[in-house]
């Protein structure tokens, strides 16, 4: 991605936004939330134990709380996910309306949409937190590890989802054990990694963490 591109549509799409209206005057503002990216993140893990656990509270569904937030949003985290149906962040972090802000591409793969997205969190909505969620078993894993196998040609848009994915999977090709897993780890740390050195998200805590399908649960990787 050249990084000129990059900033361009980024701060496009910032000012954009940042040009909407103030919500009308006397409409109730919405819940405070989490104001330091650790009480975020604690409040990321306790939600995540209730939902692996099977006792998730489903919070801030009401009516009453669709209201306030129709005039305003104060999410106090964004999630880098993957599109896979199995990893809905609302769910997996049993938050509710108005919690999260959430972009999700196959792979957590970034490009300038996503970028402007988190951009927007961040700068915009002041939000101290953003976590890259990868997942075991990534369908877009697997896709890249084929190509590489077989060499075969990449069709159609899958080609940029293998080319992002592609430098984690070679870097992880001779390592013991399970190629998929070590492959998935990397390239979530290398996503973090990207967010972090970019200028525009310095103002905000950056982690990774990995999702297991089988439990449930949410680990911070390394």
């Amino acid at each position: 991605m050249a990084s000129n591109r990059r900033t361009f549509l980024a701060a496009t799409a910032v000012g954009t936004l940042a040009a909407a209206p103030p919500p009308t005057a006397g409409v109730p503002r919405p819940r405070p939330g989490p104001v330091t990216a650790r009480a975020a993140l604690d409040q990321l893990l306790a939600g995540n134990r209730r939902f692996a656990s099977g006792r998730p509270r489903h919070p801030h569904e009401s009516g009453g709380v669709r209201r306030t937030l129709a005039a305003g949003q104060r999410p106090f985290a964004v999630i880098v996910g993957c599109v896979d149906s199995r990893v809905p962040p609302e769910l997996v972090f049993d938050q509710g309306l108005g919690d999260l802000l959430c972009t999700r591409t196959a792979g957590e793969v970034l490009d300038e949409a996503v970028l402007g997205s988190i951009q927007y969190g961040v700068e915009e909505l002041r939000i101290p937190l953003v976590l890259v969620l990868g997942h075991e078993r990534c369908g877009a894993i697997a896709a890249t590890l084929d190509h590489l196998r077989s060499g075969a040609p990449v069709p159609g848009h899958l080609e940029l989802l293998v080319a992002e994915i592609a430098p984690a999977a070679h870097r992880t090709r001779a390592v013991p054990g399970d190629w998929a897993e070590h492959a998935m780890r990397a390239h979530t740390a290398w996503v973090r990694d990207a967010i972090r050195a970019d200028p525009a998200f310095t103002s905000a805590r950056v982690d990774a963490a990995r999702f297991d399908l089988d439990t449930g649960l949410v680990s911070l990787l390394p």
